[in-house]
């Protein structure tokens, strides 16, 4: 399988670089599933049902969240009905939604998808890793899922590369979010899980994790309460990663960053 992840959308920037190139990109590379992190995407806190609308309409399969899930109120109601908007499967049991679920894919084949949220830095949620286990232990590639990734949500680029270990060789691809900066170690582990610390965000780079720069700034120099914080509004770039499976075994054969459109630099993605 060829499956597309993106980092955090941060506000329009970050959703009209999505609503751009994910249509393009499924056609070019032969997707067979797209999964967006979409927890910043209204106006940098949390997402709507209109944006999830509009996502979904561009090929988004699958938006995953994080610790801005519950920013809008509106979305309460509609996460407790769309089983394609996930959020952390560690929140307390009772909390509405879903952290994982199994999704349909071309082929016949079946995703996984499954949201986990980081306790080091963040808001204190229950465990992660026994909630990861919980959730492993009713499924299992090429049993119940022909292709399983985790997004993981989180601060510490130490507990993010610990859950990629934890996982590997049990799921096809061990992504993180959370930081909104891309960084440099995608690769496939030895137990056969694709793996990258923080995918990085699709939104405005031109700014401080996807912030207005200058308010951003202004917060660290004075050290008082000023304007509230408002998402870049220049050019987005999508970023993500690529992952290609094994169809025998649900494992990883390989994992490319992508980074298209704004001001990083592009790379060079393959086709099929």
């Amino acid at each position: 399988m060829r499956v597309l992840f993106c980092g955090d959308i941060v506000g329009r920037s970050g959703r009209d670089a999505v609503l751009r190139e994910v249509p393009r990109l499924r056609e070019k590379l032969g997707l067979d599933f797209v999964v967006v992190n979409g927890e910043n995407a209204a106006a940098g806190f949390g997402i709507t049902a209109k944006i999830c609308a509009e996502l979904h309409g561009a090929g988004v399969d699958v938006i995953t969240g994080g610790n801005h899930s519950w920013d809008q109120k509106e979305v309460m109601a509609h996460i407790a009905q769309d089983k394609r908007l996930l959020r952390p499967i560690n929140f307390p049991p009772g909390t509405p939604g879903w952290g994982a679920n199994v999704f349909d894919a071309p082929k016949r084949q079946k995703v996984l998808v499954i949201n986990v949220m980081c306790r080091l830095f963040m808001d204190a949620l229950d465990d992660p890793f026994r909630a990861l286990d919980g959730e492993l232990a009713k499924h299992r590639l090429k049993g119940t899922a022909d292709f399983i990734l985790v997004d993981v949500h989180g601060e510490a680029t130490s507990e993010k590369q610990s859950i990629g270990h934890f996982l590997d060789g049990r799921v096809s691809a061990v992504i993180g979010t959370h930081s909104h900066i891309p960084t440099a170690d995608a690769w496939v582990l030895p137990g056969g899980t694709a793996y990258q610390t923080d995918a990085g965000m699709c939104g405005d780079y031109d700014s401080v994790i996807g912030m207005k720069k200058e308010i951003a700034v202004q917060r660290f120099i004075r050290k008082i309460p000023g304007e509230r914080l408002a998402p870049a509004e220049g050019e987005g770039t999508l970023c993500g990663v690529l992952i290609e499976s094994d169809d025998a075994t649900g494992l990883a054969r390989s994992i490319q960053p992508v980074r298209l459109g704004g001001k990083l630099p592009a790379t060079v993605i393959g086709a099929p």
